[in-house]
């Protein structure tokens, strides 16, 4: 049997101020919300931003939230989907704000590797398959398909009862078949790119502790 603490019992520390005991929990889960984020966004820069902003809640709201079960996964990525759908109002507001503006010269981003604008590529693409989907859709294919969770977790997650991600899992995957079978001819499934070295577990947790 294993003698690493639980999840329940590393929050119960962490609400006493125990940054140690924070920091173990970062560890586990911090690739987890970064490639949840990195998912719905396309983007690794605005996953490693809103990364460290699940985790500042996190912190914040240490000795407030009361644990359902013994993993903190499924509160940290309900987190990150209020964080997303802020972000997501945000770009709206931004891209307008562009579109008003004249025409400018593109900065050349040489210190992006070829291999993380080909992950954010490959991710766009696939993001622009769920457009389709309502977002509750898309929230239980980013948690259940891709971040692994239970249809418990997700529920958890999602604040509503499990029956309800598992009928909108598979109105979901119906209508993605039948999307990607229209426009390929044959059914696709989901590359979702692997998590990139690029943030370190330094960077976020100096932030807040």
């Amino acid at each position: 049997m294993s003698d690493d603490p639980t999840d329940l019992e590393l929050w119960q520390r962490a609400a006493a101020h125990d940054g140690a005991a924070f920091g173990q929990l970062f560890e586990r889960h911090s690739r987890a919300v970064y490639n949840h984020c990195f998912r719905r966004t396309a983007s690794w820069s605005s996953a490693e931003d809103l990364t460290s902003i699940v985790w500042a809640e996190a912190w914040r709201r240490r000795k407030d939230v009361r644990l359902h079960g013994e993993s903190i996964l499924p509160w940290l990525l309900a987190v990150a989907n209020n964080c997303l759908r802020n972000f997501q109002r945000s770009q709206r507001r931004y891209k307008n704000f562009l579109a008003k503006l004249p025409p400018a010269t593109i900065n050349d981003f040489a210190e992006e590797t070829v291999s993380r604008l080909d992950d954010q590529r490959r991710m766009a693409e696939v993001l622009s398959a769920l457009t389709g989907l309502r977002i509750e859709d898309q929230e239980v294919i980013s948690l259940c398909d891709w971040a692994g969770l239970s249809y418990a977790e997700a529920a958890t997650a999602l604040g509503v009862p499990i029956g309800t991600v598992r009928s909108r899992r598979s109105r979901a995957h119906d209508r993605l078949r039948t999307t990607l079978s229209t426009s390929t001819g044959h059914t696709t499934s989901f590359a979702v790119p692997s998590i990139p070295t690029t943030l370190t577990h330094k960077e976020i947790r100096n932030e807040h502790l």
